[in-house]
């Protein structure tokens, strides 16, 4: 493509500044400028000839020995200037009012000449070159403004970056852990290769796909691949792109955007985050209309106005589909909504399949183990521990990423980096061993806890004194009564063994804590699990978009808030109370395992079995 050739101020000032160097070496060096009683002394001694008389100035040469009687006259003692004035022939000197002038030159007979001075010209330039500058300066920050992507001038303009056919270079292949959402969107390929066979029965494509699922699963991507797999050009703008300070910008870009769709028809539309732009009106604390609201009221005039038939799809992607305008999400929009979960382990399988397509992996490494290690993890976290592993094995200097570099690119991504530097004294370091090994071994004792993977002492992270790993065995979506409670005994198992071994807990038992109270408040409030209150729900939260800055979620009274508070405090201490008698009957494996632990720093899950075991 050729490059275009832009103006720049840069460019005006360099040639002004090159016309007014050429006039003074060109031009100053040929004429000198006299002073009136010097042109009086040549005059008398007839040492000039051949004047132009002016209204203003009077220019004329100077005869033989003209120059050397100038030297006298200004006492020149610098050889430089004696030898520039004897090669000068020209002279100018400003007129003034001497009515003895041309009588004193018809005296003398010197040739002269009357020129009328053309002022009207220079008037009319210093009208001109200042609006010249003016007028350079203006496009030259116009042009600044407008940048990229149009800038002010533009600012109505839909900043949509367009991929048309064969751009986007994504297909099916490239996206894996979706086949569900795969399925309900090849409907749509099929529509765009074909609309004719759609149309012959009279049916009609949706109008608007909303794609819903957790971020990191896939819906940008999953988006490109169905504009690749159509062959079909892409629109792809942010929900963000569409608001900016200045009221009516958002409606104006809207109806851009769609314009631009019908010119490029057969295409695809795909709004990101879209939440930014499809909130809930109503919602603003300031009365009148929001600028928001006014964005959202085009989208869905342009959603009604614009016929399916023209080959123009409209997808959108959101991780808060509860906060979205209802009227978004009615039939004849956004009423086919597909959602992109968190991949199961063949999913992510086949994740880490894509992703180490382009790097080179070791005889070892098992996909299907690294996908049983990574659960609830999405798309983005699995890219990001297949390239963690890559520098990890570059920073060792290896040919090859083995299996290890990926169990530390995991723990990277689920503990954080590890802080070497960071040095606790003997006693803090006991503690933590201690905390971490109550951990260890409640979570292989009790039945219905995970498998622990790996125990750590070394820091990790932002407050990460120590860590223990536990993988599940295969996926879960459901959890009992009895599960749960194990989890919390877990979890409570570090402040326990604290207890056991010092008399007291330490503060590194916070997040614990934390966890452990979410789960139980959860269990009493959400779940119905508490026998004294009874199979009752109290966590009736509402849609944020229904929710007003007056209303409260809370719908029971200061009693049941009581009875409640009482609940989750008696779980959490049976749940302590029973990672206590554990930890208490097997006090002896405490202290060894929490010494080799001190020893080693790192504990994996076989050597933690062959410890209990022994």
């Amino acid at each position: 493509m050729e490059k275009k050739t832009r103006f720049s101020i840069i460019y005006f000032l360099i040639a002004f500044l090159f016309i007014m160097a050429l006039e003074y070496y060109l031009f100053s060096r040929t004429i000198v400028t006299v002073s009136y009683s010097e042109f009086k002394v040549l005059l008398k001694e007839n040492l000039i000839d051949h004047l132009v008389i002016t209204q203003g100035n009077i220019e004329g040469k100077f005869l033989k020995g003209a120059q050397d009687r100038l030297i006298t006259l200004r006492k020149e003692s610098d050889e430089q200037s004696k030898k520039q004035l004897q090669e000068i022939h020209t002279f100018t000197v400003v007129r003034m009012d001497d009515p003895d002038l041309v009588k004193e030159l018809t005296e003398k007979g010197i040739n002269y000449t009357a020129k009328q001075e053309v002022t009207w010209v220079k008037t009319l330039l210093s009208w001109i070159v200042p609006i010249l500058i003016f007028v350079a300066v203006w496009v030259y920050l116009l042009r600044r403004m407008g940048g990229a992507g149009g800038g002010f001038m533009a600012v109505g303009k839909s900043k949509a970056k367009i991929y048309v056919e064969g751009e986007t270079k994504l297909t099916f292949e490239d996206v894996a852990g979706v086949e569900e959402a795969e399925d309900e969107l090849k409907e749509v390929i099929e529509f765009l290769k074909n609309p004719q066979k759609f149309q012959s029965l009279g049916g009609k494509i949706p109008k608007g796909i909303l794609l819903v699922g957790p971020p990191g699963t896939g819906k940008t991507l999953l988006a490109r691949a169905v504009a690749g797999e159509a062959k079909v050009a892409f629109l792809s703008i942010s929900g963000s792109d569409f608001v900016e300070m200045f009221v009516g910008v958002g409606a104006a870009r809207v109806r851009d955007l769609f314009s631009q769709a019908e010119k490029l028809a057969p295409c695809i539309i795909f709004i990101d985050e879209i939440d930014a732009l499809g909130k809930a009106r109503g919602l603003s604390p300031v009365g009148g209309v929001d600028e928001k609201e006014q964005t959202l009221t085009q989208l869905l005039t342009e959603m009604d106005g614009f016929d399916t038939k023209k080959g123009v799809i409209i997808m959108a992607a959101t991780n808060r589909p509860e906060i979205l305008d209802p009227a978004l999400l009615r039939s004849g929009r956004f009423d086919r909504h597909v959602l992109v979960d968190r991949p199961d382990i063949k999913g992510r399988e086949e994740i880490f399949r894509v992703h180490t397509k382009k790097v080179k992996l070791a005889d070892n490494v098992d996909l299907r183990v690294l996908a049983s290690m990574t659960p609830g993890m999405v798309g983005a976290d699995i890219a990001n521990i297949v390239n963690e592993a890559a520098l990890l094995a570059v920073r060792k200097n290896k040919d090859f990423i083995e299996m290890a570099d990926f169990e530390e690119a995991i723990e990277r991504v689920i503990a954080g980096l590890e802080k070497k530097s960071r040095v606790m004294n003997k006693k803090e370091k006991e503690c933590v061993a201690f905390h971490e090994t109550g951990h260890a071994i409640v979570a292989s004792v009790l039945p219905h806890a995970d498998p622990v993977r790996r125990v750590s002492i070394i820091p990790r992270g932002i407050a990460a004194l120590g860590y223990t790993i536990q993988l599940p065995t295969e996926d879960r979506y459901l959890l009992t009564k009895s599960e749960l409670l194990d989890r919390m005994a877990v979890m409570l198992g570090g402040k326990a063994a604290e207890e056991i071994i010092f008399g007291e807990a330490s503060t590194g038992a916070k997040n614990d804590l934390e966890k452990a109270t979410a789960m139980a408040m959860s269990m009493v409030k959400a779940y119905g699990m508490s026998e004294k209150l009874g199979p009752v729900s109290f966590d009736r939260s509402r849609p944020l978009f229904l929710e007003t800055p007056w209303s409260s979620p809370k719908e029971y009274s200061e009693a049941t808030s009581r009875e409640i508070d009482e609940e989750v405090k008696k779980i959490l201490l049976e749940s302590l109370e029973k990672a206590n008698d554990i930890l208490t009957e097997r006090i002896e494996k405490l202290k060894q395992i929490a010494h080799v632990l001190l020893e080693r720093e790192v504990i994996d899950g076989d050597e933690l079995k062959r410890l209990l075991q022994e």
